[in-house]
Formats: structure tokens, sequence, C-alpha cells
């Protein structure tokens, strides 16, 4: 069952900070991070922020029900710099999500290789024959044992599409409000309880270590 998420109207800019090479932006759930077919679906964070800085261009998204940070390049030549920077793995991620059941382990990782359900698509599924290699690193951060969840850091270092959601589902703990992996956890929240609040790197032009932060709102 696919949940209806709302986008967030137009109001306040997402920008939450941007020099001459790149901008920062933070993406609420339910709104796309870019076009989607159809001009229905022409709302998005890339939208949004091209309002205000007409060269931005994507880098990385994420999907429409999680939220965080995101990264744009403005220009071509910083476009190829961060996307360079994103698929050599020198961009640090970190994510935050709240788990249904009481994880066992304090910390640990998954280690499994991803390919799109092509009949199911977008789903993604573990194929060990033909998926492209898949690792996550977790670190619990609470429990609560009266909701029997458990609040966790999530560390992508692939970047593989719903790798995080996959992966904690393959731990038999999905992320509450998943309405593709959840199972019964996809009514234990009205939203995917995922969401991108840590990015560092080095800035592509002045090579100052950059870091950004976002609370969860959940």
């Amino acid at each position: 069952m696919m949940t209806a998420y709302l986008p967030p109207p137009p109001g306040a800019s997402p920008v939450v900070f941007a020099d001459d090479s790149l901008i920062i932006a933070e993406k609420p759930c339910g709104l796309l991070s870019v076009p989607g077919r159809g001009e229905h679906k022409a709302d998005c964070l890339l939208s949004r922020v091209q309002q205000e800085y007409p060269d931005a261009l994507t880098v990385h998204r994420l999907d429409m029900s999680t939220s965080g940070l995101l990264v744009f390049a403005r220009g071509a030549d910083m476009h190829r710099r961060l996307s360079k920077m994103f698929q050599d793995r020198q961009v640090d991620k970190l994510y935050c999500a709240v788990l249904a059941g009481l994880l066992p382990y304090d910390e640990g990782g998954v280690d499994l290789p991803l390919i799109v359900d092509w009949p199911n698509r977008p789903r993604q599924k573990v194929d060990f024959d033909e998926g492209r290699p898949s690792q996550t690193r977790f670190r619990v951060l609470s429990r609560d044992t009266d909701k029997q969840t458990t609040r966790v850091a999530l560390e992508p270092v692939t970047g593989r599409s719903h790798q995080l959601r996959v992966h904690m589902m393959s731990l038999q703990h999905p992320i509450l409000g998943d309405d593709l992996y959840g199972g019964p956890a996809e009514k234990m929240a009205d939203r995917l309880l995922l969401h991108a609040m840590d990015l560092g790197f080095m800035h592509p032009a002045t090579g100052e270590r950059m870091d950004f932060h976002s609370e969860p709102p959940f």
C-alpha cells in the first residue's frame, strides 16, 4: 500500500547555505528531489532552489519520503567536481532512522548486494548473483522499550537506491513508516522516519572542511 505524502507548500527558502560553488538545501518529507514525469510532478527541491539560484545542478538525491540535507552544484565545473567526490566516497553522510523493534546490538554493518526488483520497481532486492555491492554501517542512538523501537545513526558506505531501507529490513528491523519495505512497521508512523542529518566534505574550490547538520524532525 502506497502512502500518500502531500508535499509541503512553497514558502520559506529551503537553502541553508550557499556560496559561489555550491548550495546546501533541506528537503522536507513528501517533496521530490528532482522533477518527475508530468506537470503534476514538476514541483521539487531542485525547482525551488533554482528560483533563487538558477545555475543550481543536482549532485545526488533523496527518496521523496526521506527528509534532510542535499548538495547542489553551481555550474558545470562544480557539478563535475562534486559528483566525483560522491563517486569516490569523499563525502561523509549520516542519517537518522527509527526502526521497529529493539535492535539487539549497539553497532554493526550490513553488506548485501542490491538490484532493482524489476517486476515490482521501484522496489529493490538483495541479489547475490547480479546485485551491486552495498554496505551500510549502523550505530544505536537510543532504545524505547515502551514503544519497542530503536533510534539509529546510519552511514551509507555505498549509495544504492533504497539501500538504507532494504538493509534495515534485512535485519528484521524495518524503518517506521516505510511503505515499500516496512510491512506492519509502515503503520507505526505517518511518514518514513529517515532523515539525512549530517553532511561533511572538503570544499571543492577552497579545500576547507564543510560540515552541516539538520536535526531530525521526529
